[in-house]
């Protein structure tokens, strides 16, 4: 399937997830995007978890389909192998290297005008930052968790690196275009704290302080607003219910049995529970109504039973028991994929569908392999040219990590 960016070529000169996920992404989507590293790999080369053999399973994960060249980013030769594959290719750079002054933008713009530069930054300001730094000082860990809990809960979705990746990539797609209609360069920045800064103020957890003074509480598994809990099965399954409209509350009302009970708790509490607000104040005598229909029944039986219904669930499930089962087995996002390294599994392909069909992934390469290749096609370099530059270690074909400091 050829994607809509086919013929677009972007250069990436990055690590861990956002700019790797911002390249990987705009690969899905149909360019030829070229990984260069640092000979050695860059410091996530064999970040967890390691298949048996010692395959970065994370890396391999975000790097599917790019191409891998292996460059000496310190030497004056290998910063201008980099310079010339992004001003003689398509002019596309996306990278997160904090540093490189011959990899900035006015640098590139120089050697060509219309170079569209991505940098992703930690802060605005220029200052580090990673997605778990930031996520602490936006205000996220204070409000997850169980109400009683005093300290901080970090979550494990990286979810300003993916949200910045995918920031990062509409940046790329929006820069050509406009590249294409007026000739102009972009220069562009984009901080995964500004990513973490601008959600929280989209969605009213900035704004809820500045305007009414109250700030927002852990709720445990509740939804903010909305009704919405966790609920166990008489056999131990956990599920998550939501009710976001009256039909919703209705629904669960009746498969519950709970009317006449529900009916003279809102007529004691003079409140109405066709209000989401009134829903959402009271969630914890509800769910101690509800409560006792799910510890009545067994797993298959909520299941079955909710499923007539227009009542929102889901039962929660380990990362097994959806790589087993037919959230990916029988999802046409996922397709087989023989990783060297990792051997054969179903990959993640392109969420988005075009025309009825998602995009499929292609191995990630084995670290620099296309070195040679990528030299030669791209800039024209002859296998003399590849014989020189190998024996001055400028650049590397070998595509075996090697451990290496963050130097």
């Amino acid at each position: 399937m050829t994607g809509p960016l086919s013929g677009l070529t972007v250069v990436e000169v990055s690590s861990f997830v956002a700019a790797p996920l911002c390249g990987m992404t705009l690969g899905q989507l149909g360019a030829e995007v070229i990984r260069v590293d640092p000979i050695g790999g860059a410091s996530d080369v064999r970040r967890w978890p390691l298949a048996p053999d010692g395959t970065s399973i994370y890396w391999t994960g975000l790097n599917k389909g790019k191409r891998s060249a292996t460059i000496d980013l310190r030497s004056r030769d290998g910063q201008e192998l980099v310079q010339r594959l992004i001003a003689e290719g398509d002019g596309v750079v996306v990278t997160n290297a904090a540093g490189l002054s011959w990899l900035g933008h006015d640098v590139l713009a120089a050697k060509r005008p219309d170079v569209i530069h991505v940098q992703l930054l930690g802060r605005g300001n220029g200052s580090t930052g990673v997605d778990y730094t930031v996520n602490a000082g936006v205000g996220f860990p204070l409000v997850t968790g169980p109400a009683e809990h005093a300290g901080p809960i970090n979550h494990v979705l990286p979810a300003w690196d993916v949200c910045c990746g995918l920031y990062a990539a509409l940046a790329v797609v929006t820069a050509v275009r406009r590249r294409e209609e007026s000739g102009l360069g972009a220069r562009i920045t984009l901080a995964l704290e500004d990513v973490a800064l601008a959600t929280a103020g989209n969605l009213g957890l900035l704004t809820e302080p500045q305007v009414t003074g109250a700030q927002r509480q852990r709720l445990g598994n509740a939804i903010y607003g909305q009704y919405g809990q966790d609920f166990a099965s008489g056999d131990g399954a956990r599920f998550m219910v939501v009710t976001l409209t009256r039909k919703h509350f209705r629904d669960l009302v009746h498969v519950t049995g709970t009317g006449a009970a529900v009916s003279a708790l809102a007529e004691a509490l003079d409140v109405d529970f066709d209000s989401e607000g009134d829903r959402y104040r009271y969630r914890d005598v509800l769910s101690g109504l509800f409560a006792t229909w799910f510890s009545d029944h067994s797993a298959d039986e909520v299941t079955a039973t909710l499923s007539k219904t227009t009542v929102l669930f889901e039962r929660y499930r380990t990362f097994a028991e959806v790589a087993s089962g037919p959230k990916v087995t029988a999802n046409p996002v996922f397709s087989p994929l023989h990783q060297p390294g990792l051997g054969d599994y179903l990959a993640a392909g392109l969420p988005i569908a075009f025309d009825g069909q998602h995009p499929a992934s292609a191995a990630a390469p084995a670290l620099g392999q296309d070195t040679a290749e990528v030299l030669s096609r791209r800039l024209g370099l002859t296998s003399a040219d590849i014989e020189r530059l190998t024996h001055a270690n400028t650049i590397d074909q070998r595509g075996n990590p090697k451990p290496k400091d963050d130097a």
